[in-house]
């Protein structure tokens, strides 16, 4: 992962700061409802947002942080063949991601690759709340699966 010091700058047209916000962190769970009780009850998160997704293979909840506006997602595996369930397996539950909100995460997409960085999706996939999401590979993210989600424009979680 290279570094970049604030008085570095990118070529004329290419913004410096891709991301407006950090939406969530993705925990993944082996029990969801048991995940959700404890965030709820030990840290007094809200719940704002439950589904099934079954493209990406998890039921998953988003607990609100306050009113930061950020929120810690909770993914529990749908089957065992599932990307949640393999991390589970080879990891134990934890943190599995960082999610970075965007504008346009083709249009960052485009920029990403144009600074050398792979992406997991050709095009953005459905992610929570009919969310636009795609992932930098963690090779190119020190070691971190970073999600970017452009959320749906209706703003729901």
């Amino acid at each position: 992962m290279s570094t970049q010091t604030s008085s570095q700058q990118f070529p004329v047209g290419i913004p410096n700061a891709l991301f407006t916000a950090i939406d969530h962190v993705g925990v993944a769970v082996a029990d969801l409802d048991q995940a959700i009780a404890y965030y709820r009850d030990v840290f007094g998160m809200r719940l704002a947002h439950e589904e099934v997704n079954e493209e990406q293979g998890v039921r998953e909840a988003m607990m609100a942080v306050g009113d930061s506006g950020s929120y810690v997602q909770l993914l529990a595996p749908l089957t065992p063949e599932s990307t949640i369930a393999k991390f589970i397996d080879r990891n134990g539950p934890g943190v599995q991601q960082v999610c970075y909100r965007v504008d346009d995460v083709e249009a960052v997409a485009t920029t990403l690759r144009a600074r050398g960085v792979r992406l997991l999706y050709d095009v953005p996939k459905r992610g929570t709340a009919g969310a636009k999401v795609n992932f930098i590979h963690p090779k190119d993210a020190g070691g971190v699966l970073v999600e970017l989600t452009e959320p749906p424009r209706d703003g729901a979680h």
